[in-house]
């Protein structure tokens, strides 16, 4: 799980988000600045408040400068590595949430159409039930009608010869295997609408039962959605305070270091690291991965997250065809776009659009920009892609972007 949070956290784009900044390990990955915690309890623990971290990093001055700052920032950047992890947890989890709802609207709508075509079809036979009904009427009438006092033999004895008398009994078995076929269909009939009746009566009750888990899975990503954007709000807030006292810290190492302009020379080392970060991947947004595909804290991942700030341009990173364009259930907006090679790519959580579906879209041409729609709880583009169509077959986009000269570090 390090592997992959590590792995994923090698793309850095997007100075201006809400996910802006890629922080280091220990050691090796020492002072860079990572994405706010989920809770402001995460962020805390193990740093304390900024008052204490102040304190801290005074204190430190009363040992060698460089080794209690270097020390000091080293743990902020560890608080705020959980605090990633964290954060990357409530977006999956909210994520995972929306994926339900948008299954259980998929069954809605499948049950829908079910319920739609056994009423047709019941329709249909109950006009057929209807006419057989008819036909019957008829034949009692005609039998009525048509009888006299003696009957069939008396339309024999009435014959002119024995000639006529076969022709007449001939004609007479035709008329009552006709009728009794006529019969027999009818009840046919009333039996296959008494079946359709059925269906139809379980298909409205499918439709029905769809249509309650529908607005049960709705709810619950809205509840989810609701209980993570609280707690990335206030670990938003948090992180402000924590990124301006590691800026702090960091400028003081420089000072101690020698620099000249210890201010200037931050800002340096950011915008260099941020380019370093960027690399490979601006062909399809400048932004930063937060998660990479698969399974993750008990729920399955079904693409990758690139954080970015709201309005980031999205680019197609092969040539296709739109199909969808416009309101995705969990997603809010999103784009879908089918490529030569059968695979079609997904583009969620988008701020707005600007393909319509049937367009031919070309690689490297602006499809979207980032937003932060749907069941989102900070600005990302969220990438999916499927294999043998739409929602058939979900897997890792790492290795399709990177076909196409797009490494995400996934």
């Amino acid at each position: 799980m390090a592997t992959l949070h590590n792995s994923a956290c090698r793309t850095l784009l997007g100075s201006g988000s809400a996910h802006a900044r890629l922080h280091r390990g220990p050691a090796r990955r020492l002072r860079r600045l990572l994405v706010p915690a989920v809770a402001v309890a995460v962020v805390l623990v193990g740093v304390g408040s900024p008052s204490a971290l102040a304190a801290a990093i005074a204190a430190g001055q009363g040992r060698p400068a460089g080794d209690g700052l270097t020390a000091e920032i080293e743990r902020i950047n560890q608080r705020l590595a959980t605090a990633d992890e964290q954060l990357q947890r409530a977006t999956i989890e909210a994520e995972a949430t929306a994926e339900a709802s948008r299954a259980a609207q998929a069954d809605l709508t499948a049950a829908q159409s079910a319920a739609a075509a056994a009423t047709a079809e019941l329709e249909a036979a109950q006009a057929a039930a209807a006419q057989a009904q008819d036909d019957v009427a008829a034949l009692g009438r005609e039998a009525f009608m048509g009888s006299a006092p003696l009957g069939d033999a008396g339309v024999l004895l009435d014959a002119a010869g024995p000639e006529e008398v076969l022709q007449r009994a001939a004609t007479m078995d035709l008329l009552g295997e006709d009728r009794a076929a006529r019969l027999e269909a009818s009840e046919a009939v009333r039996q296959r609408q008494e079946e359709l009746d059925r269906a139809a009566r379980a298909a409205v009750a499918e439709r029905d039962a769809a249509a309650r888990a529908a607005a049960d899975a709705d709810a619950a990503a809205g509840t989810q959605l609701a209980a993570s954007q609280q707690a990335y709000d206030a670990a938003a807030a948090e992180k402000a305070v924590l990124e301006q006292r590691l800026k702090d810290a960091e400028t003081r190492l420089l000072a101690a270091r020698g620099a000249t302009d210890p201010s200037a020379a931050f800002e340096q080392q950011q915008r260099s690291r941020l380019a370093q970060a960027s690399a490979g991947a601006g062909a399809l947004v400048d932004g930063r991965v937060t998660s990479c595909y698969g399974t993750r804290w008990g729920t399955n991942h079904n693409g990758i997250d690139i954080a970015a700030s709201i309005g980031t341009p999205i680019f197609a990173p092969d040539g296709g065809v739109v199909l969808q364009a416009g309101p995705a259930n969990g997603f809010g907006l999103a784009v879908y776009i089918q490529h030569p090679d059968g695979t079609i790519t997904v583009y969620g959580h988008i701020n707005q659009y600007f393909v319509t579906a049937g367009q031919i879209v070309t690689a490297g041409q602006q499809i979207a920009e980032v937003g932060n729609r749907g069941q989102s709880t900070g600005p990302h583009l969220h990438i999916e892609t499927h294999t043998g169509g739409l929602y058939q077959n979900r897997v890792n986009p790492a290795p399709w972007l990177g076909a196409r000269g797009i490494s995400l570090g996934c």
